[in-house]
């Protein structure tokens, strides 16, 4: 029998990041990877290029005209390949796409919606945002001159919410953030000065450490946080000083620590924090499908057939013949499209529906991946009420009631009206609100919305919802990979397989950004023409 004993430790995070991944998938542990620090910037290198195709006439089919398809189109043709573009919906982008007045979308199930946003408003259903440091995405809008304004992530003067807390009244970010900051701040100045900290920190440390502390929560010369000025000066005054004259500027009394950690708010003042949302990050101006119309537009409009819907995909030592049906034209036969070589960037979710001739591991590695759940709601104001009355420009509140989160336009500020992201659901939130009619989803969306934006109720215009489970292109948001799945079919899925090799968000470590698309894109590219040259 030992001795003594070790004192116990927590899991390592590496352990702890795998755990996560068996539970909550390959999103959630790139989240925890971007909140520890260890998430790495985007490896795209600027101004990419294939070499020379190794003979005139190399063909190669793309299926997919998502971000993904049209990379791949583009490089392919700058090196000097023959290139086509299949696509099933009647419109380029894939999950880049923007809904504007007059669009009409029709999902699984047959329910049809029809935009009624008022001219220059729009809605991003699929991605809305580009962190500073998705190179690849940033390149392709500097080389076809797609231009770029601030996205707002955080802002401090938006909400948090619970219907739990405070009789369900939406509480600034600001203020509950330095609450909480202040509060810890202050309950480590104290333990700081016990003798403890001694051994790991001399007492010149020990107080500068304090002074940090100080500093850092709003601490008052005492080390405490209470109302003042210390604290004023980072979760505000109330009214604001520049809604008045006054002398001395009353003072809001900060929420005790026991208070803010019993209401579960804490957990709300990450909206930033994590790698892939901290500052800056931008926007196309004018919508997020703004970049597909520029790669589209470089690859030339006549490479790309609209309206395809693909049955089979076959291969052999010669090349690669592709069972097509064009929509446009019901009641015909389908066609064989031939090819050198072929590029598949339908998702995963539905490629697994469709007959392949593939090695079995890849077959394995298709159906090992399911796909995520996620909701969206836009709705249109008759004013932008958010911004008159509450004075927040842009970011975003969050809330503990299904719609997690209500997203503010962050261009045309001070307008006369706006589109506003009033539900972003995951998981089976998502599912419960597709169960709905749209006209329903909306209301229950607007009833939601109006617990934190009372004025919402009147003076909402229209609105337009997407469940992307329910989109008959993807059948899912993103790619959701086990950890499991990942380290025993992630690999096969980037290998060429004949004359086929996938790309997508899927084929990536940054499943659901536009960014993971892109590095999928050129990663199977490279390995295309390695191949070609070989051959």
């Amino acid at each position: 029998m030992p001795t003594h004993t070790t004192p116990a430790r927590g899991p390592s995070r590496r352990a702890w990041l795998q755990r996560l991944g068996a539970v909550a998938g390959s999103g959630a542990v790139y989240a925890a990877m971007s909140a520890l620090g260890l998430a790495q910037a985007s490896p795209a290198e600027a101004r990419f290029r294939l070499g020379p195709a190794p003979a005139r006439g190399r063909r190669v089919l793309v299926l997919g005209a998502g971000v993904a398809g049209l990379v791949s189109a583009l490089e392919l043709l700058r090196a000097g390949y023959e290139v086509e573009i299949l696509e099933y919906q009647d419109r380029i982008g894939g999950r880049c796409w923007t809904l504007r007045g007059g669009d009409h979308y029709t999902e699984l199930g047959g329910a049809p919606q029809h935009c009624q946003f008022d001219r220059g408003q729009y809605f991003n259903p699929g991605p809305w945002r580009i962190p500073f440091h998705h190179h690849g995405v940033l390149d392709y809008c500097r080389q076809l001159g797609v231009r770029l304004e601030p996205f707002v992530q955080l802002n401090h003067n938006a909400y948090v919410h619970s219907p739990r807390v405070a009789g369900g009244r939406p509480q600034r970010l600001r203020e509950v953030q330095a609450d909480f900051r202040g509060d810890v701040a202050e309950l480590l100045a104290k333990l700081v000065r016990q003798q403890p900290l001694d051994e790991t920190l001399s007492t010149e440390d020990r107080e500068r450490l304090v002074q940090a502390l100080q500093q850092f929560g709003g601490l008052d010369r005492e080390g405490r946080y209470r109302a003042g000025e210390a604290a004023a000066d980072r979760r505000g005054f109330e009214p604001f000083p520049g809604m008045g004259v006054s002398a001395h500027p009353p003072e809001a009394q900060p929420q005790g620590l026991q208070a803010l950690l019993r209401s579960g708010l804490w957990g709300q003042l990450d909206q930033g924090a994590g790698f892939e949302y901290q500052t800056p990050l931008f926007q196309p101006v004018g919508g997020m499908d703004r970049i597909a119309h520029a790669l589209a537009q470089a690859v030339g409009q006549q490479r790309i057939r609209l309206r395809r819907r693909v049955s089979a995909i076959q291969q052999d030592a010669r090349g690669v013949r592709v069972q097509v049906q064009d929509l446009s034209r019901p009641g015909q036969p389908e066609q064989t499209v031939q090819a050198d070589w072929c590029i598949c960037t339908l998702p995963l979710s539905v490629l697994s529906q469709l007959d392949v001739q593939c090695s079995a591991a890849l077959h394995e590695a298709i159906e090992a991946v399911p796909y995520f759940s996620a909701f969206k709601a836009g709705l249109q104001f008759k004013r932008r009420f958010w911004e008159e009355d509450e004075a927040i420009f842009g970011g975003m509140s969050s809330t503990e009631l299904p719609i997690r989160l209500i997203a503010y336009p962050n261009h045309e500020l001070q307008g006369r009206k706006g589109v506003l992201l009033g539900a972003y659901a995951f998981g089976t939130q998502a599912l419960e609100f597709t169960s709905l009619p749209p006209a329903e989803r909306l209301r229950e969306v607007l009833r939601m919305d109006s617990q934190i934006h009372p004025q919402a109720a009147t003076e909402y215009e229209s609105g337009m919802t997407v469940g992307w489970h329910r989109h008959p292109a993807t059948l899912g948001c993103f790619g959701d990979w086990s950890r499991v799945a990942r380290e025993r079919h992630y690999p096969t899925l980037l290998k060429m397989d004949g004359r086929l090799i996938l790309a997508g968000e899927h084929a990536s470590l940054l499943p659901a950004w536009q960014e993971g698309a892109v590095l999928s894109a050129r990663h199977a590219i490279t390995q295309l023409h390695e191949k070609a040259r070989a051959a």
